[in-house]
């Protein structure tokens, strides 16, 4: 099975990661995982006033700030997963590239960082919902 992670590196992307790996069997034994974060796009005018290149820069790094530890954890549990990034609106992408990607699942906390804006599921969730021809499990 071919599986999306979808991170932000809120707490439920925690919880989700660990729903992962304490239900491994859920999910069969031949499965290849990518994980994805998106970084929100920096308006244009400060975009121009930084330069490109700092911006390019900044944006990656947050990538892999994200990235980067949730690519350690699921190492320690017998996971390797191929990472990948974008800049834009959160639920836009994570949309877009699970559909391109022609992925079997697509797993996602309930919730991120802007957890307050909806109580019951988050913005992006709800939105990701609407728009994803892929099947979603959220976590909460």
């Amino acid at each position: 099975m071919k599986i999306l992670l979808a991170v932000d590196g809120s707490a439920y992307t925690k919880k989700m990661l660990a729903y992962l790996v304490t239900h491994k069997e859920t999910f069969g034994g031949d499965n290849s995982f990518t994980l994805f974060t998106v970084q929100p796009a920096i308006p244009p005018r400060a975009r121009a006033a930084l330069g490109k290149d700092v911006i390019d820069q900044y944006q990656l790094d947050e990538a892999e700030r994200v990235l980067s530890p949730v690519t350690k954890f699921l190492i320690r549990h017998d996971i390797d997963a191929k990472t990948a990034w974008k800049v834009g609106h959160a639920a836009e992408q994570i949309a877009k590239f699970a559909d391109a990607g022609k992925f079997d699942l697509l797993v996602m906390g309930s919730h991120g960082h802007g957890a307050l804006g909806n109580l019951v599921m988050g913005s992006v969730a709800t939105k990701v919902l609407a728009h994803c021809s892929v099947p979603v499990l959220l976590v909460r």
